[in-house]
C-alpha cells in the first residue's frame, strides 16, 4: 500500500459527486430546487445532447455578485448557519453540495443577477475552476450544464439510452410541477415542448395539463388536518375502480418534498386494502405538511429519506384521510355549530346501515304512488328488516370530516327510491338511466359491498340456528386451523362443533347465509385462503358477504333492484366490492351518440 496523502479538492468534489449526482436527472433536480427556494415563479428546463446539456433558467432572486463564486465552492450555501437550522428546514436544498459536485463531472455556465443591480453576472466552471465577468441579464439566474461526465467516461458508459434518462427528468418536473401548482414549469427536449403548466396554482388545472380530464374525473380530493400536532394533507386520490400496475404514479410529498417514505406508502396501501384488485395500485398525489422539528430529512445526500418522531402517528393521519377521501363524505363547518332540525334524522357515524331503516320507515309513504303501481307485487321478505331507533347526534369536536350519512331527510329518501332503472341485462347487471349517461351495477358485487361493510359494522351478527347440518370431513391441516380460530369464526355469527379431530358440525351460521349449505360455506373459507393465514378475520368476512349476496344470473323485480341499488349508494366505499372488482361503469350519453354518429 502506498503512502497516505491530501486528496485534491476536484477530486474530493468528484467524489461527493457520486452520491448526489446519479445521472442527468439529478442534475435537473438540484437545479430546479435551487430555483424553487429562490422564488421563481417560471422555470424553463431545455434537454439536449442526448440529456447531457441541461439547461434551466428562472424567474428567481438570482444570486448576489459578491456570492457567487463562494456557492460553487462545497458546503456553501444561504439556508442554514447553524446547528439548530438542521431541525427547523423549510427549503428543499441546505447541504450546499449540489454547485460544487456539478462543476467537478460538468462545464457549467452561470448567468445571473438580483433586483439591486443593474447588471448581472457571468461565470464559467471548469474541473472546479470558477471565473466571473459582468453581463446584461434579466432579474433570475440561468444554469447551463455541458458535457455531464465528459471526464467521467466510467459513468458516462452506465447511463442508459438517452429515451430512459429523458423519462426519469419528466418523470422529476412532473412532481415538481404537481406540488408546486403555483410555478409555471415548461420542458422541453431538443427544443420541443414536452410539458408545461400555466403556474396559476390551480392543482386541478396542473394534473389536467399534464395527465388528462377523464382522469381527473376519476379522483377524490383529500383533505385531513389535525390542528393540534400540526399536520395537515391535501391532494387527490383516485377511486378504487381506477387503478395503474405499478406504483409509477405514486407522487408522493412531505413539506413539498419528493420522498420515498415506506411509512406513507403502507398507510395509502392499508387505506386501500379490499378495495381494488391484487397488483393493482391507485393514482395518487399528497402532500403532507408537518413542522419541520417532527421530521429529519438529512438522511441520505439526495434527501428523498425522511425520518418521524411520531411514525405511528403520521401512518394513522395519512390513512384516515385517504379513508375518507374514499367514503361517502360531507365537509361541515366547525365554526358555527348547526342546531339540529326535528324534522331530519341525523344517524351514528359508524352505522351506515340506518339509511336503509330510514328508508324503510319512509317507504310506505311513495310505494302507494310509485312501487306497488309499477310491480304490483308484495315486498319480499329478504329485504325487510325492523327499524332502530336513531341516535342523538353527538357534538363535533375538531373534526372537518364526518362520514356520510349526516343527515337524511325526506328529500334525501325520495331521492334514494328515484333511481331511474331501466330493466336487467342478463339477469346479472342493473340499468340505470343518468343525467351523464347509462351507469351499469354488478348486481352480486354490489350486495356484496352493502352486506361487507355491514358485517364489519355490526359488533353482533344476527345468526341462524341449525337444527340439521351436515357433518363436514376436514383434513388434519384444516382441522388444526379452524380449531385454532374458532373465535374468530364466533365473532362473524359461525356456531362450530368439533365431533371428533377432523369431523365438523355447524350448530348456526350468519342469518344472511341460512340457505347456504355449510359445506359449501366452509369450502370457500378455506379456499380463500391459499395458503396465506394472514388477515383471518377480513377473509371470513369477505367469504360470508361474497355467499349471501344475491347472484349473478338471478331474476330481479323492479323493487327488488331499487332496494340493491339504494343499500349500495349508502355504502362507505362504494367503488369497488371487497375483491376489488369494479361495482359499476358509467357510458355516457356522448359515447353512445357518437356510435351511432348522432352528432355528426
Amino acid at each position: 500500500m502506498g503512502r497516505i496523502h491530501q486528496l485534491s479538492n476536484h477530486i474530493i468534489n468528484q467524489i461527493a459527486a457520486g452520491e448526489v449526482i446519479e445521472r442527468p436527472c439529478s442534475v435537473v433536480k438540484e437545479l430546479t430546487e435551487n430555483s424553487i427556494d429562490a422564488g421563481a415563479t417560471k422555470i424553463s428546463i431545455e434537454i439536449s445532447n442526448e440529456c447531457r446539456n441541461i439547461r434551466v433558467a428562472d424567474n428567481g432572486s438570482g444570486i448576489h455578485p459578491d456570492d457567487i463564486v463562494l456557492a460553487f465552492s462545497k458546503h456553501a450555501t444561504s439556508k442554514i448557519e447553524k446547528t439548530e437550522d438542521l431541525y427547523n428546514i423549510r427549503t428543499l436544498g441546505f447541504r450546499g453540495e449540489a454547485l460544487s459536485s456539478i462543476i467537478s463531472i460538468a462545464k457549467l455556465t452561470c448567468i445571473t443577477r438580483t433586483k439591486e443591480f443593474e447588471v448581472g453576472t457571468k461565470v464559467t466552471c471548469e474541473n472546479s475552476e470558477v471565473n466571473k465577468i459582468e453581463t446584461g441579464c434579466a432579474i433570475g439566474t440561468i444554469m447551463e450544464v455541458k458535457d455531464l461526465f465528459y471526464n467521467l467516461p466510467v459513468r458516462l458508459k452506465f447511463l442508459k439510452n438517452p429515451k430512459t434518462e429523458f423519462a426519469y427528468i419528466s418523470e422529476l418536473v412532473t412532481s415538481m410541477a404537481l406540488v408546486n401548482p403555483g410555478v409555471g414549469f415548461e420542458l422541453k427536449n431538443n427544443d420541443k415542448i414536452v410539458l408545461k403548466t400555466n403556474g396559476l396554482g390551480s392543482l386541478p388545472e396542473v394534473v389536467k395539463n399534464l395527465f388528462s380530464k377523464t382522469l381527473f374525473e376519476k379522483l377524490r380530493p383529500v383533505e385531513g388536518i389535525d390542528n393540534l400536532s400540526g399536520l395537515k394533507i391535501t391532494g387527490y386520490v383516485s377511486t378504487p375502480d381506477f387503478t395503474r400496475s405499478s406504483k409509477k404514479d405514486y407522487h408522493i410529498f412531505v413539506n413539498s418534498r419528493t420522498v420515498k417514505c415506506p411509512v406513507f406508502l403502507k398507510a395509502i396501501d392499508t387505506a386501500y386494502k379490499n378495495m381494488i384488485p391484487s397488483g393493482k395500485y391507485p393514482f395518487v398525489i399528497l402532500n403532507m405538511e408537518l413542522p419541520p422539528d417532527e421530521l429529519d430529512i438529512n438522511v441520505h445526500p439526495t434527501k428523498k429519506e425522511v425520518k418521524y418522531k411520531n411514525p405511528n402517528q403520521i401512518f394513522n393521519f395519512i390513512r384516515a384521510s385517504v379513508d375518507n377521501a374514499l367514503s361517502n363524505i360531507v365537509r361541515i363547518n366547525t365554526a358555527v355549530p348547526k342546531e339540529p332540525n326535528p324534522d331530519d334524522f341525523q344517524t351514528d357515524m359508524a352505522v351506515n346501515s340506518d339509511i336503509q331503516n330510514l328508508l324503510f320507515e319512509k317507504r310506505e309513504e311513495f310505494m302507494k304512488n310509485d312501487i306497488r303501481q309499477q310491480t304490483k307485487e308484495t315486498i319480499h321478505p329478504e329485504f325487510i328488516k325492523p327499524v332502530q331507533k336513531f341516535k342523538e347526534p353527538e357534538p363535533i369536536k375538531q373534526h372537518k370530516f364526518i362520514e356520510q350519512p349526516t343527515i337524511v331527510g325526506v328529500d334525501a329518501v325520495k331521492a334514494a327510491m328515484d333511481e331511474n332503472i331501466i330493466g336487467q341485462y342478463r339477469k346479472t347487471y342493473i340499468l340505470i338511466e343518468k343525467e351523464d349517461g347509462l351507469e351499469i351495477v354488478d348486481q352480486h358485487i354490489a350486495d356484496e359491498r352493502y352486506i361487507y361493510e355491514t358485517l364489519k359494522s355490526q359488533k353482533e351478527p344476527a345468526s341462524q340456528l341449525l337444527f340439521i347440518s351436515d357433518i363436514i370431513e376436514l383434513s388434519p391441516t384444516e382441522a388444526a386451523l379452524i380449531k385454532e380460530n374458532i373465535d374468530k369464526f364466533s365473532k362473524f355469527g359461525y356456531g362450530i362443533e368439533f365431533l371428533n379431530d377432523t369431523d365438523i358440525m355447524f350448530k348456526k351460521v350468519p342469518q344472511l347465509l341460512s340457505k347456504v349449505p355449510p359445506k359449501e360455506i366452509i369450502k370457500d373459507i378455506l379456499e380463500n385462503l391459499e395458503g396465506d393465514l394472514d388477515n383471518l378475520e377480513e377473509k371470513i368476512l369477505i367469504t360470508t358477504s361474497c355467499k349471501a349476496a344475491v347472484k349473478a344470473n338471478t331474476p330481479l323485480n323492479l323493487f327488488q333492484m331499487q332496494e340493491i341499488v339504494k343499500r349500495w349508494r349508502g355504502c362507505k366505499h362504494p367503488y369497488t366490492c371487497p375483491h376489488g372488482r369494479p361495482i359499476t361503469k358509467t357510458i355516457s350519453h356522448n359515447e353512445i351518440a357518437a356510435f351511432f354518429m348522432r352528432g355528426k
